[in-house]
């Protein structure tokens, strides 16, 4: 019996939904969103980086019309924007239980970068994930949150690999009208123009809004007729530019920021530092107490009171510094609003307030205008005490004020599609008890009497702990889960070399199905190709390497991708070290490196990979996360023991590279680290992944594989992140 016809008025009323939703990024963690884009445009998903609002511009209105009067795709479409207005409509949340103080006076989210999606490639790695992930889980929990950073127009650069496998790099403009973003407009309509002082000029910035889920993220952009060339050009590309560039930047992220979320009318009760960039921002609030008549020492105390800062990083060059003449030259007018001397201001800079020497550091002036710091893991606030001792010289290192909370992940948005339907089926074809997540406490009730949805019941630590139970999921089930992913991950890379490959001949397109093997134990290595990261450390041990590549009774092969900053020629060297050796050594078809890194392909990879490789040099890497989207795919992680890592490892749930201390010397650190590498990989992980039963079941592999989900995955997300933010710093008691 077939259906009635929609009428104009439905037609309308369901595009207009789609048009809503595709402008909010909540579809980038709704598997059936996802499957509505795609169906309406397989090729255009596919080449338009997941775009929904690039989908439907390349969708005409009546060809949406035509698609949407097939009465089971127009209900798929009713259900999602159902579940989407629910989502944003439902005040039964943890926030609102918690702390709905903060829905009327939010925390401010002040970051250089925000990696939501590869739609939006506005972040340069670890530190916009992070904060991209921590919005999405503010968003899930219904925390009164709002970000503020840049909108960059170039975003981060695109990659591609000449002749002599040297990295190139290349910006391609963004359209606004493309992105699920929309300006900021005032009551009649009219953009809001804010504007900042900078050196002796007035500049002028507009903004976009990014609807992430229920929280607005705000970017700013100096793009207008009215400013001059090289002001337009500060919100470019990311970390573009020299250190004038740089000191604007941060200027317009902290100053600009505050004096929008004024201009909108909006009262943080908090302002998150993430990261010392937007460190300018304590000086917007002590010139506002100023202007309001307080003291110095008055405005300082209450600003402090205000704000947070957490630190990413113990290397000495995420530490941005200025001179004394670059920061009167950038601060010059804005200075005498503040009524503060270059003295003065340099001193909230400096660790030694009398040293004229001494550069204008922005962790620093964090770290002084902050009522709490902290790093990003256990280890990493041990080296961020020592490392600014020098702040609170009176105190043993043990006591200096800078605590840690470990970062996580986004788990619906880094899981693949396979990963979140297999999910969702074991969630809803079995009942999961309600339990508070850890550490709740006292809103047990609030979760107890809450109606259980899927989404909230992923990152429940109840559910994962099912993952021990056999007769809830079987070896058989997960190991054929295994496979899939792999497979996926092998035809992408396939696909992805084969784009790749210059003045390719018919034959060729045979060769490259044939690269990599389904059955082989794949290695994978993505991030940021920064030098301490050291990517090629693995091929140190390169003959040995080449005898496991060989063994025919156990494959293993290794999959590689990552970037490294364009100034970074170190590490390119690294990425065309790590090229030369796929295209022109005896790994060749057993290491292939795939080219422009970015969001997708790091979901790809982390999902189809069978072990995860991080080998930083300890104790550089602050936290790490991308080892922590491995465990909701069963990929374990083979690590250094630092960052997140030396947390998570117990023995069962993964694999640790040596134990948890590291020799001071670099050179007889790395030649340590490549030891232990390659042992524990002999000697553990290939033994245990080809260790099969008469049913060719790696039953001691998948057991691991077990022990991953229940101790890792509902510990290291950004659903127990932000909670833990929220109760440590953002309302302490």
């Amino acid at each position: 019996m077939s259906k009635t016809p929609l009428t104009p008025s439905e037609l309308t009323e369901l595009i207009a939904g789609l048009n809503r939703l595709a402008r909010n990024l909540w579809w980038t963690w709704n598997q059936e969103s996802q499957e509505i884009f795609h169906e309406l445009s397989p090729r255009g998903w596919q080449n338009l980086y997941h775009n929904a609002v690039a989908v439907l511009r390349e969708v005409s209105d009546y060809e949406l019309r035509v698609h949407l009067q097939d009465p089971d795709f127009s209900e798929r479409v009713r259900q999602v924007l159902e579940a989407f207005d629910a989502y944003l409509k439902d005040r039964d949340t943890w926030g609102q239980a918690t702390v709905p103080e903060l829905l009327t006076n939010p925390v401010a989210y002040f970051t250089a970068e925000f990696g939501f999606h590869e739609t939006l490639p506005i972040a340069a790695g670890g530190l916009g994930m992070l904060a991209g992930d921590h919005a999405k889980s503010a968003s899930d929990l219904g925390l009164g949150f709002v970000g503020v950073s840049l909108f960059y127009r170039e975003g981060y650069f695109q990659q591609a690999i000449s002749q002599d496998n040297w990295q190139i790099d290349y910006y391609t403009l963004l359209n606004p009208k493309n992105l699920p973003i929309e300006p900021v407009l005032d009551a009649s309509g009219e953009p809001v123009v804010c504007t900042v002082d900078m050196g002796l000029s007035q500049v002028k910035f507009k903004a976009w809004r990014v609807n992430v889920g229920r929280c607005p993220a705000y970017l700013l952009d100096t793009n207008l007729p009215e400013n001059e060339q090289h002001y337009r050009d500060l919100t470019l590309r990311v970390y573009g530019g020299d250190s004038t560039t740089r000191i604007m930047q941060e200027i317009l992220l902290g100053i600009g920021g505050v004096r929008l979320l004024r201009r909108l009318g909006i009262q943080p009760s908090v302002f998150h530092l993430n990261e010392g960039h937007a460190a300018f921002l304590t000086l917007e609030l002590i010139r506002e107490r100023l202007a309001a008549g307080k003291s110095f020492a008055d405005a300082l105390a209450i600003t402090r009171q205000q704000c947070i800062f957490t630190t990413h990083t113990p290397v000495e060059a995420g530490h941005d510094r200025f001179s004394s003449s670059l920061v009167d030259y950038a601060l010059k007018s804005y200075s005498s609003q503040l009524k503060l001397s270059l003295e003065q201001i340099m001193a909230l800079g400096r660790v030694d307030p009398k040293d004229s020497d001494e550069l204008f550091c922005m962790t620093v002036l964090a770290l002084k205008v902050a009522r709490a710091a902290n790093g990003v893991s256990e280890l990493h606030g041990q080296v961020s005490r020592r490392m600014w001792h020098c702040l609170w010289p009176d105190r043993p290192v043990e006591q200096v004020p800078i605590g840690h909370i470990t970062n996580g992940v986004h788990l619906l948005g880094w899981m693949k599609g396979p990963v979140r339907r297999f999910w969702r089926r074991k969630l809803t074809h079995h009942s999961v008890p309600p339990s508070a997540p850890a550490g709740v406490g006292k809103e047990t009730d609030f979760w107890s009497s809450k109606e259980r949805r899927w989404e909230s019941a992923i990152n429940d630590p109840v559910f994962w702990q099912k993952m021990a139970d056999p007769d809830f999921i079987s070896d058989e089930e997960i190991w054929a889960l295994r496979y899939k992913l792999r497979r996926e991950l092998i035809e992408f890379a396939r696909r992805r070399l084969l784009i790749q490959g210059r003045s390719l001949s018919q034959g060729d397109f045979i060769a490259f199905d044939q690269l990599l093997h389904c059955d082989a134990l794949t290695i994978g290595f993505a991030r940021r190709f920064a030098t301490y990261k050291r990517a090629p450390l693995i091929f140190q041990q390169f003959e040995n390497i080449l005898k496991l590549v060989n063994d025919r009774q156990r494959p293993i092969q290794f999959i590689f991708a990552g970037k490294a900053h364009p100034r970074d020629d170190d590490g390119k060297r690294y990425i065309q070290h790590v090229i030369h050796l796929s295209r022109y050594s005896e790994l060749k078809g057993h290491l292939v490196f795939i080219e422009n890194y970015d969001v997708h392909v790091a979901r790809t990879m982390v999902s189809g990979c069978d072990v995860w490789l991080n080998n930083p040099r300890r104790p550089l890497e602050a936290s790490g996360t991308s080892g922590q989207k491995a465990g909701c795919h069963g990929c374990l992680n083979l690590s250094i023991l630092d960052g997140w890592w030396r947390e998570g490892y117990d023995g069962t749930n993964g694999f640790a590279i040596g134990d948890d201390s590291h020799p001071d010397s670099i050179e007889e650190q790395d030649r340590r680290d490549s030891q232990d590498l390659y042992q524990t990989l002999t000697e553990k992980v290939i033994p245990l992944f080809f260790e099969r039963d008469a049913n060719g079941i790696p039953r001691r592999w998948i057991q691991m594989i077990r022990r991953a989900m229940v101790t890792l995955v509902p510990q290291f997300n950004t659903w127990r992140m932000v909670q833990e933010y929220t109760r440590k710093y953002y309302v302490p008691k």
